[in-house]
């Protein structure tokens, strides 16, 4: 059984994941606008990773015997000056992410919920992976400096991005 504390920590987190897809579906639209359709793919990726990690938790809370509590998704913001200022965003908000987790961690250490710790793991390396990707691109962005070639470029690489769903936790 949850305790009271984590299990409003991870709630909390399911909607913090939610936003994350809302946001990420925000940012694709802005893509579409601009005719960038690699990088709306890119973010439609980001959209179902986000989905399925706010699923992850929800499943969680109820292998654990809690209750799932869903309370409204913030409104995201809908708009960007350019490609490079969306994913500045988006590793800002992925670091904010790794904060969320790293607290989570620390709530699981500190009650001594083991198993709580134990599967929140799973997203501190994930953390790693997301950070990293999206601070890729942001240097990518920086190095091309509006040039629209390099723009297209980046765009086509974007665009390969597909969809895996991670093999189940034990």
């Amino acid at each position: 059984m949850l305790k009271k504390k984590i299990l409003k920590a991870l709630n909390d987190q399911i909607n913090a994941e939610m936003y994350s897809s809302y946001l990420y579906l925000a940012m694709e639209a802005y893509f579409q606008s601009i005719s960038l359709k690699g990088f709306a793919a890119w973010m439609r990726v980001q959209v179902q990773e986000e989905l399925m990690h706010g699923m992850k938790f929800y499943d969680f809370v109820n292998e654990r015997g809690g209750k799932v509590t869903l309370e409204a998704i913030a409104k995201p913001e809908t708009s960007w000056n350019s490609p490079l200022a969306v994913f500045e965003a988006v590793l800002k908000h992925e670091e904010h992410v790794t904060s969320l987790i790293n607290d989570l961690v620390d709530l699981a250490i500190g009650e001594k919920d083991h198993a709580t710790n134990n599967f929140l793991q799973w997203f501190v390396s994930e953390q790693v992976e997301e950070e990293a990707s999206a601070g890729e691109i942001v240097e990518k962005l920086k190095l091309i400096k509006g040039d629209t070639s390099g723009l297209f470029m980046v765009d086509a690489e974007l665009g390969k991005r597909v969809f895996t769903m991670p093999a189940p936790t034990a």
